[in-house]
């Protein structure tokens, strides 16, 4: 039998030499080309969207900016629709996404986290004039519009909505003013900054979740060298003000807590 636990021995050795062989990989890659690739949507105000200029803005593009900087890379943007975003890390289109992704243990099991940087409550939107939703549980048997693989997409089916698919926070919201969908439920943030725009919008909050959902930067699994590079400018962020900056030019406040 020593010849099976050679094998043994050697196919582990080699298992961990791959391993190790691989791991801090994608940092080194991106420090050597000089360029972080993130992907992001690029349609969810005020996270990530496009001003009257057409410029990529919003809180995670200023967030994956500070980021590079501190990784002393530049950083390059690929937009792509909420449904497919994540699924492009495993096609290599990008090293990271920054955009408002939830902390979830299913995404875990198979991508990566940064320290979470983001503190929001899912909130139920409804019209003003709406009398029939005033809790999650009243979303039984009406039309949510909702970005169908989201954590509020699946809030919403959970309390027996039927869901409208839309592109993002955007359309959710256009979806529900036109009478084409009931409610959406959405970021406590991202209602927050669209009434702070347009506060005569005819869109209130039904219900609020007690718990805050957290998010992260989400990347490949298997690079915890990119983490700890991520994790540690986010870390230096907080420590020299650069993130509370960032925080209150959109929100007034710090909304990692």
């Amino acid at each position: 039998m020593k010849w099976l636990t050679s094998l043994i021995v050697a196919g582990t050795l080699q298992v961990l030499a791959v391993t190790s062989g691989h791991a801090g990989a994608n940092l080194d890659q991106i420090k050597q080309a000089g360029v972080i690739k993130v992907g992001t949507e690029g349609t969810y105000a005020p996270f990530t969207y496009h001003d009257a200029s057409g410029a990529l803005v919003g809180f995670d593009v200023e967030i994956a900016k500070a980021i590079a900087d501190k990784l002393g890379v530049k950083v390059e943007f690929l937009e792509g629709k909420w449904d497919g975003l994540i699924a492009g890390l495993d096609a290599n289109r990008y090293d990271a996404v920054i955009n408002e992704v939830g902390i979830t243990d299913a995404r875990k099991a198979k991508y990566d986290f940064s320290d979470p940087y983001i503190a929001s409550k899912a909130v139920l939107i409804v019209r003003g004039d709406n009398t029939d939703i005033k809790s999650f549980a009243d979303l039984k048997g009406k039309k949510s519009a909702q970005s169908l693989t989201s954590n509020f997409g699946k809030l919403a089916e959970t309390n027996g909505a039927e869901l409208v698919g839309t592109d993002g926070f955007d359309q959710s919201i256009q979806l529900l003013l036109t009478g084409r969908a009931d409610a959406t439920i959405n970021d406590s943030l991202s209602f927050l900054d669209f009434k702070k725009h347009k506060p005569d919008a005819n869109v209130k909050i039904a219900a609020q979740e007690e718990n805050a959902d957290y998010s992260g930067v989400i990347v490949r699994k298997g690079d915890p060298e990119l983490v700890a590079a991520i994790n540690k400018a986010l870390a230096d962020m907080k420590a020299d003000g650069t993130y509370k900056k960032i925080a209150d030019s959109y929100f007034g406040q710090d909304v990692s807590k």
